[in-house]
């Protein structure tokens, strides 16, 4: 109030005085100094002062209530728990000290708060083969990466838990065997009105019996248009200011509170749900933009243009995200745009997949895939009779133009070859080389079939080799087109890219092609 009512009066007092712009500045802040001075007399009495937050009576936790009923869960299901071990509360006393200032530095204020630290474990559900999914406290679900703690699946091996060991003494701390269960170390309690939160869990626990997922053998890993899906570590998105500061991050493939990248989490339940799995297939798509083999090009696009990322930027085959092609943009109702697709994954992404997959002890088939990029009204002649080419085709559509089976098709004229080997390309295995996880190309200035393919063997090896490589898939249009009567160039040039392949690859490397059921049957 002082200081309120001295400022006023250096305001009017300050005109009749005459001191000019710079006096008038220095009489208003003696004004407001002497001001602060006296109120911290009035209200204080010149006396130090201290202000002490709420404690807790008793620091007690209460444990679990004896004789309950262990949970016994399979599939997905949402458990509470049982405390089954705890300490007191820890209690920390924060103190905070300012001065009022004036003469001497005047009264101080000290201000105490207690924050306080709860260890515990709480027993699940019964194991062993326990995932575990999500938490919620008090009904709001946690971010996992937040808070320390460790997680016991449940197995008969499961050693104690060290936080319990150094507390209660080496070889006097249970293990729990058989008991899916979760140490908390020192959670802190503010935002749970300082008590132990009520805490609820989703876990994922396959039947004993799992006939099914014990014969599962193999998986296909999609969705293959990803620019970062396969990248094992979390990624950032970076908004920027104009001056290049990075104003705000997001995450790019973290969609869930694990504090890990959706690929991880991924692989954790597959891992834990299907427990034989020995091999699995990595699709890793780029875009094809006509059914005209002779003008199909084969191209990696990005979803998006201005995009920083990090602790890396997209490139793929020494295209970046603002050379390369953008994917077909759709709107939607409210007039905004959204990408067909996902982008091709980023060449680093693919690399750090293969060598995360074969970590973890998985036999990996890397499988090329192309996706048609062809949107609606493309005005392009269509080799099946149409107005236009078919809106984002399969694959299988690719062909000769005009198609077997049109008017005047070139099917079975040197015409059809001639489309083939363009669609194929010139690329060649000694075009490419690795250097660490860098590849380079050198060949012609050409996105065609075999550069694709080279480019993802040439990725196989930089991530240390795969076991097995698919040169192509359900390629029906292609592999049916002749040049004469018995003689099918597609079928004679996967062969040729099959040795490429294997010049790459190496000699252990198990190289096929995926063909679709009608390139086999009834022909």
């Amino acid at each position: 109030m002082a200081s309120l009512v001295l400022t006023l009066g250096a305001s009017a007092l300050a005109p009749s005085l005459g001191l000019g712009a710079f006096g008038n500045a220095l009489l208003g802040t003696a004004a407001a100094i002497g001001g602060a001075y006296i109120d911290s007399l009035l209200f204080s009495g010149g006396k130090d002062t201290t202000y002490e937050g709420t404690s807790l009576d008793s620091l007690k936790v209460t444990s679990s209530t004896e004789g309950n009923a262990i949970n016994r869960a399979y599939g997905r299901a949402r458990l509470g728990g049982e405390i089954i071990w705890a300490t007191d509360l820890e209690e920390v006393v924060q103190t905070e000290t300012q001065s009022s200032g004036g003469k001497g530095g005047g009264a101080k204020t000290t201000t105490k708060t207690y924050v306080y630290y709860a260890n515990f474990a709480v027993g699940i559900c019964e194991g062993p083969g326990v995932y575990l999914n999500r938490i919620w406290a008090d009904g709001n679900e946690l971010d996992m990466s937040e808070f320390d703690f460790r997680f016991y699946t449940g197995t008969e091996t499961q050693d104690p838990d060290s936080l319990i060991e150094s507390i209660e003494g080496s070889g006097k701390a249970p293990a729990y065997r058989g008991l899916s269960y979760i140490v908390f170390e020192r959670l802190e309690l503010t935002d749970f009105g300082n008590r132990v939160p009520q805490l609820t869990f989703e876990i994922i626990r396959p039947s004993p019996a799992r006939e099914l997922e014990k014969a599962i053998r193999g998986v296909n890993l999609i969705p293959g248009s990803t620019e970062f899906g396969y990248e094992p570590d979390v990624m950032r998105k970076q908004a920027t200011s104009t001056s290049g500061t990075v104003t705000s991050e997001t995450y790019e493939n973290m969609h869930q509170k694990q504090g890990v990248s959706d690929w991880q989490v991924s692989l954790d339940q597959m891992t834990n749900a299907l427990p034989n799995i020995k091999s699995v297939c990595l699709v890793v798509s780029w875009f094809f933009d006509d059914l005209r083999c002779g003008q199909c090009q084969i191209k990696p696009k990005v979803e998006i243009r201005g995009k920083t990322t990090s602790p890396y930027s997209w490139a793929v085959a020494g295209l970046t995200r603002d050379t390369a092609d953008l994917i077909t943009q759709l709107t939607n109702e409210d007039g905004s745009e959204y990408a067909a697709y996902g982008g091709a994954p980023s060449d680093k992404s693919v690399i750090n997949a293969i060598k995360d997959l074969k970590a973890r002890g998985y036999e990996v088939m890397l499988y090329p895939f192309i996706m048609g990029d062809i949107p609606a009204d493309n005005g392009l002649a269509d080799p099946y009779g149409g107005d236009d080419q078919s809106v984002f085709p399969w694959r299988g559509r690719i062909t000769c133009h005009p198609a077997a089976g049109q008017v005047d098709t070139v099917d079975q004229t040197s015409t059809a070859g001639d489309q083939v080997e363009a669609f194929l390309g010139t690329a060649d295995a000694s075009d490419f080389s690795v250097s660490g996880e860098t590849v380079t190309y050198s060949g012609p200035n050409e996105w065609r079939y075999r550069r694709f393919i080279l480019h993802m063997a040439s990725l196989a090896e930089a991530a240390g080799g795969v076991t097995s490589f698919c040169i192509g898939s359900e390629l029906v249009g292609l592999t049916t087109v002749r040049n004469t009567s018995t003689s099918y160039p597609f079928v004679d040039g996967l062969k040729d890219l099959a040795g490429e392949v294997r010049s790459i690859a190496g000699a252990s490397t198990k190289i096929g092609y995926a063909a679709d059921w009608s390139e086999y049957h009834s022909q």
